[in-house]
């Protein structure tokens, strides 16, 4: 563990050293301004960076274009010190200014202290990362932030080491890049914080992770925290050594001591960047001013003796002390630059204040000359009068005050037929418009490269076409796509030497190298992370969860990071990842691979793809890498060793989304299914014939997106019955499927008989064929499921079973 001695004084000019003094101020004057705007009401909730000013300006100097960020909240002074956060666009998240520009990190969609540089411009297309500093978009889930960072510095590694990228200038110089991480001490508790650290050591890539220590998290101390009080004590045995050991370079350093930190960041940084050594900053001693957020207080739970010594040891104030103690400047040189930094800090709240309820007031006006208008004209003038009376008394108006207010009063004049009435319409239908866009765009890709736009090409197969295990038409996809593409690289469990456990890979890592197809250890968190960072940095990962079951692992970090970013960040970041995993049919409680229910509805902002065959499978791979969004497919593992046909396009030929095919024709009753479930309604449907009932088998094949055509409704109408069938559990994914067809669609009016559900039972399968059979459906669960249905129907024609 390394400790580095303070000789900064003879490396920077006085005006550089000045200069951070004035930021370090207007940061700590703007987390004192936007607490006081969420106590008066003009913000809803803050959460600020005081008390770790120096810090983050001593890193902020070692910060060069194209390094990347992955921090969490508290980072607001690193981001005004590298120039990618101004004082005002900080008020304008405060207030949720839902104007990119005002506001270009989350355009008023996350709540203040959550930054993110815009990789992309305005139709979607990356820019150049080497001429800016980066930012990924940060979350708030506490140590969140850590899987993304190990893709972040995987990234550098790969375009370090792999000399087919070098011509993607406008995303790495020969991996020179370091991925900076931030974190709380507290959140050093978590998982992902341990799991990232220990991948970060494996891989040796250029991450360098700074712990911001202030002894507390929230209200509990860090005895409750972290084992012996020190994160970097309990860290380290990851300490490389002078033997050539691998592991990280670990530095402990004040947060109040700017020279020792400027020094401790130089020599941290150039271990990273030239190395590629993974390094760890614990840097002690933090204070956090005004506590954890302006949801509470400090002084319920600190000492008096404790907040006596944050008093003395402030950041801002140590500084102070050592520039006046080295002569730097006087004291009159330093209360001029805090009063400047105040003045600075007033302004820019006020300008953000002014361009933020500016732009609220044109619709709040405008709504209310309509409302004026609508009275006047109206047999209901005094409710309507009233309603426009209680908006005009509206202070502090937001958005919603105008909207509401018309909506409620056109209950009032739907008898009526006036050109007032019209316009108040019109006017509600426009803003709803507006406000789709700025509140509810972007939740997947609106650019020319979205997977909904990517052109089918059908498979090409005839009777030459070699027949093939199942697994041998990805094996060939693969080899195709890795070829034609040096971005591309598959990580995961057994992905690499073996070619993964169904062997899908085989043979591929001897013909493209490790970098290429690469095993990682039994860690499905940051094998996500390992691919949401890397796919920001413009790399096509393929990251493999062994089975289904296993994306529990995993769930949250999709959820609240890949899936979201388009939305979170109103088109400035994405991530096409693709996620590849294999269930259904699978037996055992651990490995039933069938929780769609649970997927679908916390991974909104991704794609899910369930086909029912390995060429389906290839055809989505290919859909997805010609697109700029993420993915989720799920193979069925039981299709391995199944025969298919290799179509002879394997390397073009893509599957669209949202499109369901129509496996067997029938005009008695439809039934929805995907994945493996489709052969065992086949079966079902065959045996169903022999009995004259004439089905018609929809395999809906990407469940987001689901159906976009309408074909399912298309069917009904014509056999006014269906049927969802599925392996989830009850009210999963067959409850959603449903909601889609019957409510979405409208499907409703074309039934003649109950929608139903053949779902598996609520508990998961227990072992062994057996396990399968009584607990997920079979061919006789859905034979009499239908039979049911046309019993209902016609009890003379379909008399009862038993």
């Amino acid at each position: 563990m390394q400790t580095v001695e303070a000789s900064i004084t003879q490396k920077l000019t006085t005006e550089e050293i000045l200069n951070d003094y004035r930021i370090g101020w207007e940061s700590r004057h703007a987390s004192l301004a936007g607490r006081k705007e969420v106590f008066m009401g003009k913000a809803k909730f803050g959460i600020f960076g005081d008390g770790k000013e120096v810090a983050q300006m001593a890193m902020a100097k070692f910060f060069q274009n194209g390094d990347f960020r992955s921090g969490y909240y508290r980072d607001q002074t690193f981001m005004f010190a590298i120039g990618e956060l101004t004082l005002q666009q900080y008020f304008a998240q405060l207030y949720a200014h839902t104007d990119v520009d005002a506001e270009p990190s989350t355009a008023g969609r996350a709540m203040n202290g959550h930054f993110g540089t815009r990789s992309l411009d305005e139709d979607g297309n990356w820019k150049n990362l080497m001429e800016q500093k980066n930012s990924s978009s940060d979350i708030s889930p506490t140590a969140s932030q850590m899987p993304r960072l190990v893709g972040l510095a995987y990234a550098s590694k790969l375009y370090r080491q792999n000399p087919n990228l070098q011509n993607l200038k406008s995303f790495s110089v020969n991996g020179n890049e370091v991925a900076f991480g931030t974190i709380g001490n507290a959140s050093t508790s978590e998982g992902m914080f341990f799991e990232a650290i220990n991948a970060g050591g494996v891989l040796q890539v250029p991450m360098l992770v700074s712990v911001w220590d202030d002894g507390y998290g929230i209200s509990v101390p860090a005895e409750y925290q972290t084992t012996k009080g020190s994160i970097s004590e309990i860290l380290a045995g990851f300490q490389r050594n002078a033997e050539g050991e691998q592991g990280y370079e670990i530095f402990k350093v004040k947060g109040w001591d700017y020279a020792a930190l400027c020094e401790t960041y130089e020599a941290a940084v150039r271990v990273c960047r030239e190395q590629h050594v993974p390094v760890l900053v614990h840097v002690e001693e933090l204070t956090q001013p005004q506590g954890h957020s302006t949801s509470g207080s400090h002084e319920r739970y600190k000492s008096k003796e404790r907040l006596e010594w944050e008093a003395d040891f402030d950041c801002l104030k140590k500084m102070r002390e050592w520039i006046l103690e080295s002569e730097i400047a006087t004291a009159e040189q330093l209360d001029q630059i805090e009063a400047e930094a105040k003045d600075a800090v007033r302004t820019s709240r006020t300008n953000a204040w002014n361009d933020f309820i500016g732009s609220v007031k044109a619709d709040h006006e405008e709504a209310l000359q309509l409302l004026d208008n609508m009275a006047a004209a109206s047999d209901h003038i005094t409710e309507v009068a009233t309603i426009a009376e209680e908006l005009r008394k509206t202070s502090t108006p937001i958005r919603s005050d105008a909207v509401r207010a018309v909506r409620k009063a056109l209950r009032y004049v739907r008898d009526e037929n006036n050109q007032a009435k019209r316009e108040l319409v019109g006017w509600l239908e426009q803003t709803l418009g507006e406000n789709a866009d700025r509140f509810n765009s972007y939740l997947y890709s609106q650019s020319e490269e979205s997977a909904l736009l990517v052109e089918e090409v059908k498979p090409e197969i005839d009777e030459n076409s070699p027949v093939v295990d199942g697994r041998e038409v990805l094996q060939a996809c693969f080899d195709a796509m890795l070829s034609r593409d040096p971005r591309v690289f598959a990580i995961g469990e057994d992905v690499g030497f073996i070619g993964d456990v169904n062997q899908a890979f085989a043979g591929l890592q001897e013909k493209h190298g490790e970098l290429r197809v690469t095993d990682t250890g039994i860690r499905e968190c940051t094998i996500v992370g390992q691919g949401i960072g890397s796919a920001l940095r413009g790399l096509r990962p393929i990251a493999e969860i062994q089975y289904l079951d296993y994306l529990l692992y995993a769930i949250q970090i999709l959820s609240d990071d890949v899936a979201c970013l388009q939305y979170r960040t109103k088109g400035g970041q994405k991530a096409p990842l693709i996620i590849r995993t294999r269930g259904h049919r699978l037996e055992g409680i651990w490995h039933s691979g069938s929780p769609i229910g649970m997927i679908l509805h916390s991974i909104r902002g991704m794609h899910v793809l369930v086909p029912r065959d390995m060429t389906q499978a290839a055809g989505f791979y290919n859909t997805m890498l010609k697109s700029d969004e993420p993915a989720l497919i799920i193979e069925c593992l039981n299709g391995y060793r199944l025969k298919e046909r290799i179509p002879n396009n394997i390397a073009e030929f893509t599957v669209p989304l949202g499109k369901p095919e129509v496996l067997k024709q029938g005009t008695d009753i439809t039934v929805v299914t995907y994945g493996s479930m489709c052969r065992i309604v086949m079966e079902a449907a065959k045996q169903l014939e022999e009995f004259g009932v004439s089905v018609e088998v929809i395999d809906v094949q990407t469940l987001l997106p689901f159906d976009i055509d309408h074909t399912i409704t298309d069917s009904i109408r014509k056999t006014n019955r269906v049927l969802f069938a599925d392996e989830d559990v009850p009210g999963g994914a067959t409850a959603y499927m449903m909601q889609q067809v019957v409510d979405e669609q409208g499907a409703w009016r074309w039934l003649d008989s109950k929608p139903q559900c053949l779902s598996a039972h609520a508990h998961r399968p227990p072992y062994s064929s057996d396990g399968d059979y009584f607990s997920k459906p079979n061919a006789e669960d859905v034979f009499e499921a239908v039979y049911d249905i046309m019993h209902e129907a016609d009890p003379e024609a379909y008399p009862t079973i038993y």
